[in-house]
């Protein structure tokens, strides 16, 4: 019942998860989201005057919990073609972790498994990847986790199982890891209701393809869409596009779709560039999208 403290481990969901990734339980670290997983593994391996790196532009939370740790972040731009260049993986002053996800956000493009086990070799620190989106994509690097015990790989029930609101995500480490980061966590990070929930919902995968089918289908429609107003739209393996247009510039079309009651997220990369982000939603919500978008174009 809900008097009592909830598991400190989430072991119920250590055990389902650790089926149906083929790892042992002691594999699997439970956390409430994965920013907590991001959060647990910064407060782990970064400490102050020490050195976090990430790509640019991507995720701008790693920066933050940089800076909650007195720590230095170091970006590294992506190339046109959202590849990583060798600087990436480069030695670097107090390196003491490196934050990838993948797929990104906002571009929703992969760096393929095969990559990530070369930036990983070549590294001094952990390498976390960071697979918010993964069940969207073509590819994981859940495999790399027994290759290299410096790769981390997190996720989250946010996103494909559609359940950001109960917040819950999970991080797969070597043992030795898991040890560590379980040291360094809140004492019980994760309430009850969201075990139970979270280990249910994993343990549902006819339900999960199902939702993949859904996403990836509707997504396709909206890549084909958006090119077909003259967008550019980058090949995408997660739950939105990443869009710019020749011609049209972002922000006033965000503002534009925004007041026909089309949200949208614009952002600004200085040093990179602007664009419109748009999550692959119902067919009837990209519809209406597109159609507005028509309209303004």
């Amino acid at each position: 019942g809900l008097e009592k403290y909830p598991d400190p481990m989430a072991e119920a969901f250590r055990r389902r998860a650790a089926e149906l990734l083929r790892v042992e339980p002691g594999w699997i670290l439970c956390g409430n989201g994965s920013d907590d997983i991001l959060t647990i593994a910064t407060r782990a391996f970064v400490g102050q005057g020490h050195l976090l790196r990430l790509p640019y532009p991507s995720y701008v939370l790693y920066k933050t919990l940089a800076q909650i740790q007195g720590a230095r972040s170091e970006e590294v731009h992506f190339q046109p073609d959202w590849s990583l260049s060798h600087r990436f993986s480069a030695a670097g002053d107090r390196l003491r972790l490196v934050c990838l996800p993948n797929p990104n956000s906002p571009s929703g493009t992969v760096v393929e498994p095969d990559r990530v086990l070369e930036l990983a070799e070549r590294l001094p620190c952990p390498l976390l990847v960071d697979e918010a989106y993964v069940d969207f994509a073509d590819s994981d690097c859940m495999h790399l986790v027994a290759e290299n015990e410096k790769i981390l790989v997190s996720r989250s029930m946010s996103k494909s199982y559609a359940l950001a609101g109960l917040r819950f995500g999970y991080v797969v480490a070597q043992p030795q890891v898991i040890d560590g980061l379980t040291k360094v966590k809140d004492s019980y990070n994760c309430d009850a209701l969201s075990i139970a929930a979270a280990t249910a919902a994993i343990g549902d995968q006819a339900w999960l393809a199902e939702n993949r089918k859904k996403i990836l289908a509707t997504r396709r429609r909206l890549v084909a869409g958006m090119r077909s107003l003259g967008f550019e739209t980058v090949d995408s393996q997660a739950n939105f596009t990443w869009n710019t247009h020749p011609e049209q510039p972002a922000k006033p079309l965000y503002e534009e779709l925004k007041q026909r009651g089309i949200l949208v997220r614009y952002m600004d990369y200085p040093g990179w560039g602007d664009g419109l982000r748009i999550s692959v939603g119902t067919d009837d919500q990209i519809n209406l999208c597109l159609e507005r978008l028509r309209a303004i174009l």
